[in-house]
């Protein structure tokens, strides 16, 4: 289950090209906060089958040599709070830095595995150089090119090698996990306390899959599910000034171990940038998505306008994904609660929902005879067929047809949203796929 490996070290040691290598991507979530572009990457890579997430905490360091050691000291403390595996990457070319030794310092005293990499090792030469870095007293430096990807595999069989052994034995499947995430002070402590009330007793802790994601186990009122809470909830006044970084962080494990996200907006403040890069991460990782404006209770005027109003400005930053329910809640009145948790149960029941393929070509093949794909270079594309498959993540529908290649991306959203129209899949991301007959 959800393995985080954390990049640390300092500026220019080559972090973001060894991320982009892992992740094979060019990920960056991009935050616009005064004038500084600090790219908070986030992505999932994959090796022999075991998926985990990599992030690097590099690129939001400023640049005076007394404020460097404490941001440093920040991304360290943040790896090492989050990820399973650090890796700690050093450059051959510079040798040991004063910087480097500080990092080593802090690591040495961590309790969790630490992989000293030695980057930019294009040739032999250099890699003798490596030797110096045991100084370090983070044992064997691991020799890689990040540009060129040499050294990259045996790296990742050893990061793979480190995972602890997950423990998932304790969670039964068939039962929904519900995750409350959001921006600081949106209100989720005060949801989760105002769910589980001061009643403990009706609640049952199970240590997760990871040293601090836990399961709560919530029977109540009819209901039953975990609510996934991590760590980051309880860790409160570790961190007050990159709050805003880590919250984002913090949300990471606690999305990728649930089903559905309980996304608290605070209704004072409406939807910021920091909202947007959870949602994005909620959708990277096709979760179910309810959307919670909290503090409801806080606003003037609540007429049937400012709330339409409210949920058209909601639906239209989080586009092309709009087809998700909004609640206006309190959970600090404890207005509407009940109704988050029928609604995360309901869209809980909509990713696991199955539509019969008689139902499905009934009703889409006349429509999509009406209104086919558009012709390419006088190519005419016909869709015979269509079926939801079995068993998958979420809700999987394939389309068969003869150029399959020529669909593009409009008309595959036109199909999901007519499967939307007839069928409830509020709050459920949906996949289609085209394929040939």
């Amino acid at each position: 289950m959800g393995n985080i490996v954390a990049i640390v070290g300092r500026p220019n040691v080559g972090k973001s090209t060894l991320f982009n290598r892992l992740t094979k991507t060019r990920h960056a979530i991009v935050s616009d906060e005064a004038g500084t572009t600090r790219d908070r990457q986030y992505g999932k890579s994959d090796w022999n089958g075991r998926e985990f997430s990599v992030i690097d905490t590099g690129g939001w360091v400023v640049n005076s040599d007394d404020v460097f050691e404490e941001e440093i000291r920040k991304q360290v403390s943040l790896a090492t709070d989050e990820a399973d595996v650090i890796l700690f990457l050093v450059d051959v070319k510079n040798g040991v830095t004063d910087l480097d030794d500080a990092v080593a310092r802090i690591l040495r005293r961590v309790n969790k595995p630490v992989i000293l990499v030695a980057n930019k090792a294009d040739t032999n030469d250099l890699a003798y150089g490596a030797a110096e870095f045991y100084s370090l007293g983070l044992g064997e430096p691991y020799c890689i090119s990040a540009a060129t990807g040499s050294g990259t595999g045996d790296l990742l069989d050893l990061i793979v090698s480190k995972f602890p052994k997950s423990v998932d034995d304790n969670v039964e499947e068939n039962i929904p996990r519900f995750a409350v995430v959001g921006r600081p002070n949106a209100g989720k402590s005060s949801l989760i306390n105002a769910f589980i009330g001061e009643e403990r007793n009706i609640v049952t802790d199970i240590a997760g899959t990871t040293r601090d994601s836990i399961y709560t186990r919530y029977t109540k009122f009819g209901f039953d599910f975990y609510l996934v809470d991590t760590a980051g909830i309880r860790k409160k006044n570790k961190v007050t000034e990159d709050l805003e970084y880590y919250s984002v962080m913090r949300s990471i494990r606690a999305i990728e171990n649930s089903d559905v996200c309980i996304l608290m907006i605070d209704a004072e403040r409406g939807i910021e940038a920091q909202d947007l890069n959870i949602f994005q991460l909620i959708q990277r990782n096709n979760k179910s998505l309810v959307v919670v404006v909290n503090k409801w209770d806080l606003v003037p005027e609540k007429t049937t306008a400012v709330m339409k109003g409210y949920e058209e400005a909601i639906r239209h930053r989080m586009a092309p994904f709009d087809d998700f329910p909004i609640i206006f809640a309190s959970a600090l009145t404890k207005q509407r609660i009940f109704k988050v948790l029928e609604t995360a149960k309901d869209v809980f029941l909509n990713r696991k929902k199955r539509v019969s393929t008689a139902k499905l070509n009934e009703e889409l093949l006349p429509l999509i005879e009406a209104f086919p794909p558009p012709s390419i270079k006088g190519k005419y594309i016909k869709i015979k067929y269509c079926m939801q498959l079995p068993a998958t993540q979420i809700p999987s529908f394939v389309f068969y047809a003869n150029l399959p290649q020529y669909v593009k991306e409009p008309y595959r959203r036109f199909l999901e949203n007519k499967i939307r129209e007839r069928w409830d899949f509020c709050g459920t991301p949906i996949n289609i796929f085209i394929r040939q007959k």
